[in-house]
């Protein structure tokens, strides 16, 4: 008789289940008895290596269950990437970064603190303070990524750059206190301070930020009725393990400490055939950039991904709060520094949700009136990153089409306002600047449209003149150019010209005898607006570009790289490129840059309400005709509740 152990049976579970309790220590068991574990050590990052897209084929080839994870050790000055496997127990491979070369693996939890406790024992930065009639124990230091810059002595360092915020009680949302003037470069892995700018003392804004104090908030309001959302029946999706249905699709749900929620194996079936859309669906990364030039923010440049990890600082959610109606949840697991596993309660949300109409008409020829009822499945998780919170929030709908909205709020960033009129921030509460900022994000989307011989179009609207042929000059057409070869797919959108780009496979023809395809609608917002030459250009050169096709490639997954933490730059998305591989009915990955260009309002502060941004991927093509025509009209007792008649 063979009695699996827990673990034995987690091994023989899909080879994209999401790692467990059990799997996290086993990975961390492998490491101490390969003599890579040392009470020093601590862990950036550690993560499933999922199997090679063509070994899912077959899953009862059980591929290698492999684990990635990043060690830093301050003992040695050592960062070190491995890769072991569980099945067999064994380290399959290391290999030491060069700082200087590869950059500084992710920031640690604990750094968060560690700031703090260097600086407080640091005379310079208690000198800085007592001019301000200030001592440590009243200041909070935010933990800031240091970037890549001119500064002198920072080379092959590991560093944070640190801002200071008082508090005057334990209570208080120290945001609303900036200390200006003043800025400490801090050693992490010697705890020390580097470097210093302190121009002398600034005036501390007074403003109060308590935005939960009724004193701000005044009386809760009584005139909202409540809403409540039931499904008496239970929700319309079933999930076993991480393989959710719903209404035609089916996916994996998928969880990373540094992107968050990744979508896995989308497919959809219609009229009994079961087609592929997406291999991988993840936010690859995502940067917040600041536009002020002043020394003490001049720096600021924050990879949320990269650097801090969305996934590992994901909220446990609380139902009818975060998530509303018949909710289902999923608890992912993560390592925490010291290899050891913690579970985020409940911090992935599953639900259902109306989503307005979804078809209607009223044909007076014919004496019909027909209206359907849209709904959407929604995959969700909040994560909060230092000041900011962020929603990730995937949408797929009854019609085939997919949406991603990213969700932005919490608090601004803010700064004393140095001047009335400052060109480089905006006043959002007397003497409270907020400086002037981007939210950018970049998706990427491993293609598997019908099959993984897919193609992208870019597709733009085009005016003709008045002339022959178009004597009224009411004529427009459409342009479609093929994007054959890597460095021909870097495009950004264009509204004038109604841009959009159409993924098809050649090789899978609708009725028609068209390709199949999806077309993906970005919102054309601003991309990187910081200069070419910048630091930050060449760090986040994803985001200077709305779009980039890439031939797929297993350890392509990263738009800004693998070490993005004071990476010199030129990683990720313009390494991958400069291959220029053709991509012309080839399996393809699209990455897409969007985001928010933020100036701030006095609305935004002292709490920031959600501002979004994201994309649309509509099925174009990929269907016959309307997917959704046998959805059954609503229940007339689900259309009506209480009806009131204005008089």
């Amino acid at each position: 008789m063979t009695i699996e152990t827990p673990l034995r049976a987690a091994l023989t579970q899909h080879p994209l289940e999401q790692l467990t309790a059990q799997e996290i220590q086993e990975a961390r068991r492998i490491l101490v008895d390969a003599g890579l574990v040392a009470d020093t050590t601590r862990f950036a990052y550690l993560g499933l290596v999922e199997p090679p897209k063509d070994s899912l084929r077959d899953v009862a080839a059980a591929p290698d269950r492999v684990v990635r994870t990043m060690l830093w050790d301050a003992a040695q000055s050592r960062s070190l990437d491995v890769r072991l496997s569980l099945t067999t127990g064994k380290v399959l491979g290391q290999r030491e970064l060069d700082p200087a070369v590869d950059g500084q693996l992710p920031v640690l939890i604990e750094e968060f603190e560690i700031i703090e406790t260097i600086l407080a024992d640091d005379p310079q930065w208690k000198a800085a303070l007592a001019a301000r009639n200030l001592t440590p124990a009243q200041v909070r230091v935010a933990p800031l990524s240091a970037g890549v810059f001119e500064y002198e002595n920072e080379e092959g360092k590991r560093l944070l750059r640190g801002l200071g915020f008082r508090q005057d009680h334990p209570g208080d949302h120290a945001w609303a206190h900036p200390i200006d003037g003043l800025v400490a470069f801090v050693d992490v892995e010697n705890r020390r301070v580097n470097h210093l700018i302190d121009d002398g003392p600034v005036p501390v804004p007074e403003i109060n930020g308590n935005y939960t104090e009724p004193a701000i908030h005044g009386e809760h309001r009584t005139d909202l009725k409540p809403i409540e959302i039931t499904q008496p029946e239970g929700p319309s999706f079933t999930i076993e393990g991480n393989h959710l249905s719903w209404a035609g699709w089916d996916l994996r749900v998928g969880f990373d400490s540094r992107e968050g929620v990744v979508l896995q194996q989308l497919h959809h079936t219609h009229g009994g055939r079961r087609r592929p859309l997406i291999h991988r669906a993840s936010i690859s990364e995502m940067v917040v950039p600041y536009g002020d030039p002043s020394p003490y923010r001049s720096w600021q440049n924050y990879f949320d991904s990269g650097e801090y990890l969305v996934g590992r600082d994901a909220n446990s959610l609380k139902l009818g709060c975060d998530c509303l109606g018949e909710i289902t949840y999923l608890s992912p697991v993560v390592a925490d520094d010291f290899g050891n596993p913690r579970t985020i309660h409940n911090g992935i949300c599953i639900h259902e949700e109306d989503a307005g109409i979804l078809w209607k008409h009223t044909d007076e020829w014919a004496g019909s009136n027909e209206v359907r009822r849209n709904r959407r499945l929604v995959v969700s998780f909040f994560t909060t990153v230092g000041n900011y919170d962020y929603g990730f929030y995937w949408y797929l709908y009854l019609d085939g089409t997919i949406e991603f909205e990213a969700k932005a709020t919490g608090i601004v960033f803010t700064a004393a306002l140095p001047e009335k009129g400052y060109a480089y921030a905006s006043e959002i509460a007397p003497g409270l600047g907020a400086p002037y900022h981007q939210h950018l994000f970049s998706a990427r989307l491993d293609m598997m449209l019908d099959g993984a011989t897919n193609r992208v179009e870019e597709l733009d609207l085009v005016r003709l003149p008045k002339g022959p042929g178009n004597p009224h000059g009411n004529a427009f057409t459409q342009k479609r150019t093929v994007l054959a070869r890597e460095s021909e797919a870097v495009r950004d959108a264009d509204g004038l010209k109604g841009r959009v780009w159409h993924i098809s496979n050649p090789e899978s023809l609708n009725q028609l005898g068209h390709p199949v395809g999806y077309t993906l609608y970005p919102e054309g917002n601003p991309t990187l607006a910081m200069a070419d030459d910048s630091s930050i250009a060449s760090r986040a050169a994803f985001a200077r570009h709305h779009l980039w096709v890439t031939r797929h490639a297993e350890d392509e997954l990263y738009a800004a790289g693998d070490f993005v933490n004071q990476h010199p730059g030129g990683a990720g998305l313009p390494a991958y490129i400069e291959q220029d591989r053709d991509i012309d009915g080839q399996d393809l990955v699209v990455w897409h840059s969007f985001g928010l260009t933020h100036f701030p309002r006095p609305e935004d502060w002292p709490i920031m309400p959600v501002d979004t941004t994201g994309f649309t991927l509509k099925p174009h093509g990929f269907f016959d005709a309307n997917p959704t025509l046998n959805v059954p009209p609503s229940a007339s007792n689900h259309c009506g509740g209480r009806v009131h008649t204005a008089e």
